[in-house]
């Protein structure tokens, strides 16, 4: 995979690579039909990762993030206020999905799947810009998980309208499951045997992938690790890569890397990853992050169990 590096700065993990680059750029720049699935959590590419935006968040100022409040003793991280993309925002917002969905397509073998995080109230909208960029759309993986996104009170105003919501409480976190469109014509079993892929790999135990993982919030042991902001559970990362390549070979990428979660899910359960990240303070943490993540014992997860846990 190295021959993919360009002059990009690259560091090798086990049987993967994660490079500091543009994702537009890189995907623009690989062989056609060369990957076989895209797992990835994307900053959806407007606000809440901009430079000045991070500054804010760093300097507990707000802007976009919201800043929760502090109680039990413990102070919760920032999340980003969603609700405030405005209508060209949400313009742009589509346009980027559109326009990475057309690279994805370029470079995923026919019938390779893109496992994509989103969220409620964005969704629809990512969705459907990845369709438009000639995705299939296949369903939702729903990870089942109380956060404490949504359920806010109007910003500046707590005190006046106590009793009043902006929006409902998040219990889960959609992942989009598309698929580049298989050949016409073509069988799944034609599609396999030729590029790989098709489809999604049964759990260990030959059961189904389902469509619904009951989940933790990301434990404190794995934020002391990597302290991203959208940093997701190694025991639900490491079931949806596991998912990903039907064969059990080929080649992962996570365009939108953070500080390397998946890479590392990757690596653990044995399966080859490319991880690309823009932010140079983000690749430089993965670069030690993923290896203390990859030796993180995690415990069998009830993949049926679809009780929620309340925290």
């Amino acid at each position: 995979m190295n021959q993919w590096a360009f002059e990009y700065q690259v560091e090798n993990i086990g049987k993967s690579v994660i490079l500091h680059a543009d994702c537009f750029e890189w995907l623009s720049r690989i062989p056609e039909n060369s990957i076989h699935a895209v797992v990835t959590d994307p900053p959806y590419g407007v606000k809440e990762y901009d430079f000045d935006q991070l500054l804010k968040r760093a300097n507990g100022n707000g802007g976009i993030w919201r800043i929760p409040p502090s109680f039990d003793g413990h102070q919760r991280a920032p999340l980003p206020r969603f609700t405030a993309l405005s209508t060209k925002e949400r313009l742009v917002l589509k346009n980027f999905f559109v326009e990475w969905a057309k690279l994805v397509v370029r470079v995923l073998r026919p019938g390779g799947h893109v496992l994509i995080a989103s969220n409620a109230f964005l969704s629809q909208l990512v969705f459907s810009a990845l369709v438009e960029g000639g995705l299939e759309f296949r369903g939702e993986l729903i990870r089942l998980v109380r956060t404490l996104r949504g359920g806010d009170r109007p910003k500046n105003a707590e005190d006046e309208f106590p009793h009043v919501s902006s929006m409902l409480r998040g219990c889960y976190e959609p992942w989009g499951i598309l698929r580049k469109p298989i050949p016409v014509g073509m069988k799944l079993s034609e599609c396999l045997r030729e590029f790989q892929t098709g489809g999604l790999r049964r759990n260990r135990d030959g059961t189904p992938l389902g469509d619904v993982i009951a989940s933790e919030r990301t434990p404190q042991k794995e934020r002391a690790i990597a302290n991203h902001p959208s940093l997701k559970p190694q025991s639900f990362l490491r079931q949806i890569v596991y998912a990903a390549l039907p064969l059990g070979e080929g080649i992962i990428a996570d365009t939108f890397m953070g500080s390397g979660s998946t890479v590392a899910a990757a690596e653990a359960v044995g399966v080859c990853c490319i991880g690309i990240e823009r932010n140079l303070n983000y690749y430089e943490m993965s670069c030690t992050a993923i290896p203390n993540l990859i030796t993180l014992e995690i415990p069998s997860q009830n993949i049926t169990d679809l009780q929620l846990t309340l925290w």
